[in-house]
């Protein structure tokens, strides 16, 4: 009896010492508490309250009777979608597009902001950085248009240089075979700029001091990059690669909407946009929301199998 006493005294001790330490972190911190509550309220309003809904993939749902009238039918959805002729090209599709841009997408960055690095020249280092922030502040419809215009087979500026050099015009934007390679090296130009503001961040935290150290010992520019630059940017880069393949069945709607047409579609169709035609224009919400429902989840799986192969090899992880 005594010994449950004093385990329950200690619990309570315990429970009232971590009150104590969050009232006093709140009193000395309050102002940062209140920089993040309306990131917090975003976050509760806009992505936690609608998991509500969810529910609504296991349902025949009605308007007229809501979420909680609407019958519930299982897996009658799921199963509808795996056994649908677009299942394996949407997901062919939407892989396809995921691990291009991530093989091509994520190492620009890393090198564009091991290149900025290395430069001394202060004016053209500024003038490099601005010019490759820039297209990201294009919005998606302004950068479609502007792909458009260059890859026009009639007036284009490609189609020109390809006609210059006694090629036919391409059509790019209607071809099946070329709607990935547009998408993600357009994609590549508009972020590698913004994306590499971060490894450029993790570059100013090296210490200069081991440059220094390489130098004396006669290392090569190259060789401090491989051996000093890389190692010490490398927990930055294992985080967003985690990140990156945690979000690798979620490609953008906006961007292969504006880009799709009837003559691409074989190779443009992916899943956001099939959950589009299908729960906003065919109105088959549930059906839908199942959809939307089954690319989280594999979302998610891939995020902790990547995060635990991280820790596995003794890298930096999420958790």
């Amino acid at each position: 009896m005594e010994t449950a006493a004093s385990t329950e005294l200690t619990a309570v001790h315990k429970r009232k010492k971590r009150r104590s330490f969050l009232l006093k972190s709140f009193r000395q911190y309050w102002d940062l508490y209140l920089l993040i509550t309306p990131v917090l309220i975003y976050f509760i309003i806009f992505h936690y309250l609608p998991i509500y809904g969810v529910q609504i993939a296991f349902k025949d749902f009605i308007a007229t009777k809501g979420i909680w009238g609407s019958p519930w039918v299982g897996f009658k959805h799921f199963e509808r979608f795996f056994d649908s002729y677009f299942f394996w090209r949407l997901i062919k599709n939407t892989l396809g597009i995921s691990l291009y841009e991530l093989l091509v997408g994520f190492p620009v960055p890393i090198l564009l902001a091991l290149m900025i690095n290395e430069v001394r020249f202060k004016f053209y280092k500024r003038f490099v950085q601005t010019v490759t922030y820039a297209p990201h502040f294009l919005s998606t419809v302004v950068l479609v248009g502007i792909v458009v215009m260059f890859l026009s087979p009639q007036n284009g500026v490609i189609n020109q240089i390809i006609k210059l050099f006694g090629g036919e015009p391409i059509a790019f934007m209607t071809d099946p075979a070329w709607f990935k390679t547009v998408y993600v090296l357009s994609g590549v130009w508009q972020q590698m700029g913004w994306s590499s503001i971060i490894y450029l961040s993790a570059l100013a935290g090296i210490d200069p001091q081991l440059h220094e150290a390489a130098r004396v010992d006669g290392a090569s520019r190259l060789r401090r990059i491989w051996h000093i630059n890389l190692p010490g940017i490398m927990p930055t880069i294992v985080i967003l690669l985690i990140l990156n393949v945690g979000s690798i069945m979620g490609v953008g709607f906006e961007k292969v909407f504006l880009m799709q047409n009837s003559l691409n579609n074989e190779s443009s169709d992916v899943i956001s946009t099939y959950v589009y035609r299908s729960g906003i224009l065919g109105s088959q919400y549930s059906f839908s929301a199942a959809v939307g429902l089954f690319n989280s989840i594999v979302n998610f799986i891939l995020l902790v199998l990547v995060n635990r192969a991280a820790k596995m090899m003794k890298q930096t992880s999420l958790w």
